[in-house]
């Protein structure tokens, strides 16, 4: 079975719908809070040019996520 994709791994430039969140606690409270659920599409806008963060438009706004953040948020 392959690995799944998650948001740390979607180029810039490129969207990706969420399918589910994998963190527990106040990590998938805090991502859940930001507006990413279950459907929503995200657009990978640029990268620092460290690797972290990540910033993306979620539902008409932008946001930076820390890479171990995006590890958590499965997309197809």
């Amino acid at each position: 079975m392959a690995e799944e994709k998650t948001l740390r791994d979607v180029p810039v430039g490129e969207s990706a719908t969420v399918r589910r969140l994998t963190g527990e606690g106040a990590v998938k409270r805090r991502i859940m809070d930001m507006g990413i659920t279950k459907g929503t599409d995200v657009f990978v806008r640029k990268v620092a040019p460290l690797g972290d963060p990540i910033e993306v438009t979620v539902r008409g706004f932008e946001l930076s996520l820390r890479k171990d953040e995006a590890q958590h948020v499965l997309v197809s």
